[in-house]
């Protein structure tokens, strides 16, 4: 159920959290998955892109690739669900709150180019080096979203020390 008016973050507004949504994080037992899960999900991808740039530069370790880029999937749905369960929590609805309006929006290219390759994969409708070349772009666009979202942790703990992000700078952070 959505928030009253006066508990929703705005995007022109200075605060990503009011003081009952900032209590609200503080409480759900979410912060915390989701403080575990994105360095997890990181260094997930970091082994998998090495594995898939192996693969590329010298055609050796497809399968061990592959399990790398299905492994990174799994964690990617996740870290989805589970953040949409701690949006509700701080903010009243599932996805698209405000506050995460862009991240959420560029996750679900991230997740959509992720399931094509698990459709790929399983049709076998693209070759084994435009699989690789996939994932790679869903990895460069998981880039971008991960530094969305550092971008905003930075800027929420800068607004919980009373300081205020330099302008155009991000607003705040999941945890």
């Amino acid at each position: 159920m959505p928030l009253p008016a006066g508990e929703r973050t705005s995007i022109a507004g200075k605060a990503l959290y009011t003081p009952e949504q900032r209590r609200r994080r503080d409480q759900s037992r979410w912060t915390l998955v989701q403080g575990v899960l994105a360095p997890l999900q990181f260094v997930v991808f970091l082994v998998s892109l090495g594995l898939v740039l192996r693969y590329l530069a010298t055609g050796l370790g497809y399968e061990a690739a592959t399990l790398s880029i299905v492994a990174k999937t799994l964690v990617l749905y996740t870290i989805m669900v589970t953040g949409a369960l701690w949006e509700r929590d701080v903010f009243g609805q599932y996805l698209f709150a405000p506050a995460f309006f862009w991240e959420d929006a560029v996750s679900f290219v991230v997740i959509a180019l992720h399931t094509i390759y698990l459709g790929a994969i399983l049709t076998g409708a693209m070759s084994p080096r435009g699989q690789m070349l996939l994932a790679l772009a869903a990895y460069a666009i998981y880039l971008v979203n991960a530094a969305q979202f550092l971008l905003k942790l930075r800027a929420a703990r800068l607004q919980s020390q009373g300081l205020s992000a330099a302008p155009g700078a991000a607003l705040g952070g999941r945890s």
